[in-house]
């Protein structure tokens, strides 16, 4: 006996806009991170943070959207690399 397939329901908040005017946090605000030390000699856990954040080799930079994951990768490292803040106006 064959099942059907029902159509997935959608919860209220799904599909609505934000209100205008109101801005995203995320959107607004991006880091600058750059590569300040050498990955020589530190532990693979660290090499690997370092290439997740997009970084190859030493003064190479990156612009990533300011959130929570990235930060979170920030805090692992934060010894090899110098992170700036960028205001979008």
């Amino acid at each position: 006996m064959a099942v059907k397939q029902r159509p997935a329901k959608k919860s209220p908040a799904e599909g609505k806009a934000a209100p205008l005017g109101e801005k995203v946090k995320s959107q607004e605000r991006r880091l600058k991170i750059k590569l300040v030390r050498s990955l020589t000699g530190h532990p693979q856990t660290q090499r690997e943070v370092v290439k997740g954040l997009g970084l190859r080799k030493v003064n190479s930079e990156v612009i990533l959207k300011d959130c929570p994951e990235i930060w979170g990768m920030v805090k692992k490292v934060p010894h090899l690399i110098r992170v700036k803040v960028l205001e979008q106006k």
